[in-house]
């Protein structure tokens, strides 16, 4: 079979697209280090939701007039590329949220808060975004359940020999856990965690918010039962995410939010709910969002995730033997406050870290630029 090889990325021709990057900064080009918190826009992101305001606004799914079917036809279209965009069966399986902190609440209150209890274990580990580790922290309280976490080895892997004893004493109901660990860059072992999560009757919950970014994700070849993801991260607009999951599940659970939209029949004596994903989409959607969103996988979708991720271990590489020389630098992962991860500052005995982060528009110059930055810094704390 032949193999198609992945075409390298130009980042300055990428970075062409930012409009962002056309400014500077004390009379010198804007650096961006920071895209693992959040990415800059292309232009044809911000074009595509300029273009449904002036074009398209209408409100979705409750009027018969041209223009409400144009809104509804870009909303439905743009859930159909998130549908692709992680090889979802079924287009019903997607649900459009401010992101993915308020999915993995959705998970945890309309699932876990109905399927849990005393004897019962929520399973997380010690690399969790606080989106993935609170809302079970909580939630396990609230209905008596224990709250567990898998130790990380010197590594920063995760500890699957001790999942067994992790768990001893209860009845494993809910494993969750990030693909992508968004402070040590940990690609995690989610298939071999959802194998053993089914194996012991429980569902598996995947936070992707800082895996989509950067490679394929594919739900069903990974066999988790809901995956989160942030559309900021990934070079679409702040206030929109999405929930994947199963529909047999989903089907089963409670609506999280109650109100307009989310309905089918409203009476004095009771109300039922809408079908799936409409009873999890309560209120107006987030119509030039879910735009943005759409055009930001048909940027990625035509630079190829393949090649974005190339880039990244190409400049991963570059920065860490430039950053080499730098006296008193104490590496902990391959991407250089504590990004939103405590418990793991816990565990590193660090009271934060400094982290670089890269992307498709991440230029050498800029780890350059980091790498002389932290040189003066070290002058002046040594002198």
């Amino acid at each position: 079979m032949a193999v198609t090889p992945t075409k390298k990325l130009d980042a300055r021709k990428v970075r062409a697209d930012f409009p962002i990057f056309e400014q500077t900064f004390h009379g010198k080009p804007l650096a961006y280090l920071d895209s693992a918190n959040s990415s800059q826009k292309p232009r044809q992101v911000l074009d595509a939701m300029t273009t449904f305001y002036e074009t398209s606004y209408a409100n979705v799914h409750r009027a018969v007039y041209e223009l409400a079917e144009r809104a509804t036809e870009a909303l439905e279209s743009s859930r159909e590329k998130v549908r692709a965009f992680v090889n979802a069966p079924d287009v019903r399986e997607i649900v459009f949220l401010r992101n993915a902190t308020e999915a993995l609440n959705l998970v945890a209150y309309a699932y876990g808060m109905a399927n849990l209890g005393p004897g019962d274990i929520v399973l997380v580990t010690e690399l969790e975004h606080h989106s993935n580790y609170v809302p079970w922290q909580y939630v396990a309280k609230r209905t008596g359940a224990e709250f567990r976490m898998l130790a990380l080895d010197d590594q920063g892997e995760l500890r699957l020999d001790l999942l067994d004893e992790t768990i001893a004493g209860g009845t494993l109901k809910i494993v969750a856990t990030g693909l992508v660990s968004n402070s040590l860059g940990t690609v995690n072992p989610i298939a071999e965690l959802t194998a053993f999560a089914h194996e012991h009757g429980a569902i598996m919950v995947c936070d992707a918010a800082q895996a989509a970014p950067h490679r394929a994700i594919d739900v069903q070849a990974l066999g988790v039962d809901f995956l989160a993801v942030s559309g900021h991260k990934m070079v679409g607009p702040s206030g929109i995410g999405f929930l994947w999951g199963r529909a047999e599940i989903m089907e089963a659970m409670e609506p999280f939010l109650l109100g307009g939209h989310m309905i089918r029949k409203v009476t004095y004596g009771g109300t039922t709910w809408g079908e799936l994903p409409h009873k999890f989409e309560a209120g107006t959607s987030p119509l030039a969002e879910a735009v943005g969103l759409g055009a930001a996988i048909d940027y990625l979708s035509e630079i190829g995730l393949g090649a974005i991720e190339q880039h990244e271990h190409d400049l991963t590489a570059y920065a860490l033997d430039k950053l080499a020389d730098v006296p008193g630098i104490d590496p902990y992962a391959p991407c250089v406050g504590h990004p939103c991860c405590q418990p793991l500052m816990q565990k590193l005995a660090v009271v934060a870290t400094n982290r670089a982060s890269f992307y498709l528009y991440t230029v050498p110059e800029e780890i350059d630029r980091l790498h002389e930055s932290l040189l003066k810094v070290q002058k002046v704390f040594a002198g």
